[in-house]
């Protein structure tokens, strides 16, 4: 499985929809990741909501991520966690997970990037790579010129997130993402297969471009 395009659920920009019905459209469009991030849940509603995209992602062979909440992650039987700046560390959720858990974690910085590696992340995500309106807390872009410069520094799959368009992909893998991460650009929209299945044929075609 891999992170060429990783989508992230989001039900207030989801026009009604809930996250196991975003999910199921998401991969239907050729999604390769999901991740289920909701601040406004209680932990056993967002532990329902984890159980339904679980078995979503399942059926499909896609990669399940749960956003911020190791504990929800492991009881849904989820392929991993995505950790930001302000989660519990790397090192500590490596020490904890099983093995074979995919550990995520947001970046903004190549220190941060290469600190993330060495405690045990399996993918780093410059976050945001653009200034996005997706995530209130999110903070102004980094930009190509930081990711390139990650990319440079790490090993690891490498994702972008924050502001990824499809006018823009092709420069976000061109500068050395492994793939995109999206809220807006796929769950926002009025045909979410469709969004999905247009973003990965454009990863695709910049991949073989050999960006």
């Amino acid at each position: 499985m891999g992170y060429d395009l990783y989508v992230v659920t989001d039900e207030e920009i989801g026009r009604g929809l809930s996250h196991a019905e975003l999910a199921r459209r998401a991969v239907a469009g050729g999604a390769d990741a999901v991740q289920l991030r909701d601040k406004r849940l209680s932990g056993r509603g967002l532990l329902e909501a984890a159980l339904a995209v679980r078995e979503v992602t399942l059926d499909a062979g896609a990669l399940f991520i749960v956003n911020d909440r190791l504990d929800v992650a492991l009881a849904a039987g989820a392929d991993g966690v995505h950790l930001g700046a302000g989660d519990l560390p790397v090192r500590e959720a490596r020490r904890i997970a099983p093995p074979g858990f995919v550990i995520g974690a947001s970046v903004g910085s190549v220190d941060a990037a290469v600190r993330a590696a060495a405690e045990g992340a399996d993918y780093v995500a410059l976050s945001p790579t653009f200034p996005t309106g997706s995530k209130n807390d999110a903070g102004p872009g980094h930009g190509l010129a930081v990711l390139s410069e990650i990319r440079g520094a790490v090993s690891l799959p490498l994702v972008a997130i924050g502001g990824i368009t499809a006018t823009n992909v092709g420069d976000v893998i061109a500068a050395g993402a492994d793939g995109i991460a999206v809220i807006s650009a796929v769950v926002g929209q009025e045909d979410v297969t469709g969004a999905a299945r247009d973003l990965r044929a454009r990863i695709a075609a910049a991949k073989a471009r050999g960006c």
